[in-house]
């Protein structure tokens, strides 16, 4: 049987939704709390209740919380890039091509095993093949990440992720030129319903906007600074493709699609997917506060040298 541990709470004031007042009085998500809810494992005197359950003066609700889950990844003796390090957190540069965790084909190699190899305090909150982690970045989108090493700043840093206090900015190039710049996109995102493994802009997909702003105007595509509203699953891809802009070097929403071009931007167009060996996508910036002291925390990284070169060339529209 899963170790847990049984917290025990004596209800002072009436009227609180249940998943709403056990949210408030203990260290826990209210994400967390429903999925506990909805498992039965929050009592009301003695009764599994629902999650809108309002409460009475002197009631005793009983919630019990698994432990964590054991780990199934494995440490590995895997470089690391890190910024900042202290007894709550940490800053990585995820290099482009690790994968953030184990998943089907990408058992060894990922970030999580890195992290294991590096420290022996991690969260396990994220679960056995997630610990610690708070966001992630796709395979082959580099750039800047933070980690919870305790269970506390994980659960701090996941509600901040939630109430969108956690800045996340990125660079990226796109093919063509916005109609606009600023630009906000707000399209709902979810599965592609033909395509499993693509994500898409769908009528009943989740809420998501992102905020685009021209750096730099090249001959066939702009190099971009992006913002994020909310996080949903590749989310910048996903919006600059709707819009029929898709990330330079991407393969999955962006394949082909320079090919449309004419004339000299044709050419260059041509020379510069050739050159893009993977997306180009850098998370670049990344702002917080500190889950136990309250500092601000900002850290940056520059474009990583495949990136960099790309634009370097890009700015160049001589493609003889």
């Amino acid at each position: 049987m899963t170790d847990e541990r049984v917290e025990v709470l004596t209800v002072g004031c009436a009227g609180y939704r249940l998943d709403v007042y056990v949210t408030g009085h203990l260290d826990l998500s209210r994400a967390r709390v429903q999925a506990l809810v909805a498992e039965g494992r929050v009592r009301v005197d003695g009764r599994v209740a629902k999650k809108s359950h309002r409460l009475e003066t002197g009631q005793e609700i009983e919630v019990r919380v698994p432990s964590p889950e054991a780990l199934d990844a494995q440490p590995e003796n895997v470089p690391l890039d890190v910024l900042f390090e202290d007894s709550s957190l940490l800053v990585v540069n995820k290099p482009a091509g690790m994968v953030t965790h184990p998943a089907p084909g990408h058992p060894t190699g990922t970030l999580v095993n890195a992290l294991l190899g590096h420290t022996d305090d991690l969260s396990g909150i994220g679960g056995k093949l997630r610990p610690g982690i708070v966001h992630r970045l796709d395979r082959y989108t580099s750039g800047l990440m933070v980690v919870a090493k305790s269970d506390r700043a994980h659960h701090a840093l996941s509600e901040a992720l939630q109430r969108r206090e956690i800045k996340r900015l990125y660079i990226t190039a796109s093919w063509g030129h916005l109609s606009e710049s600023p630009l906000e996109v707000t399209a709902p995102i979810g599965r592609d319903p033909v395509e499993r493994q693509r994500m898409a802009v769908v009528e009943k997909g989740r809420y998501a906007v992102t905020r685009f702003r021209v750096v730099e105007r090249w001959l066939g595509a702009e190099l971009l600074r992006v913002a994020l509203g909310t996080g949903r699953t590749h989310q910048i891809r996903v919006h600059l493709a709707h819009i029929g802009h898709p990330v330079v070097g991407d393969t999955v929403y962006g394949v082909g699609w320079e090919r449309g071009m004419g004339g000299k931007a044709r050419q260059w167009a041509k020379i510069l997917s050739q050159r893009a060996e993977r997306q180009f996508l850098h998370s670049w910036r990344l702002s917080f506060e500190h889950p136990l002291s309250g500092e601000v925390m900002r850290f940056e990284v520059p474009l990583p040298a495949d990136l960099q070169t790309c634009a370097e060339w890009a700015r160049n529209d001589d493609v003889s």
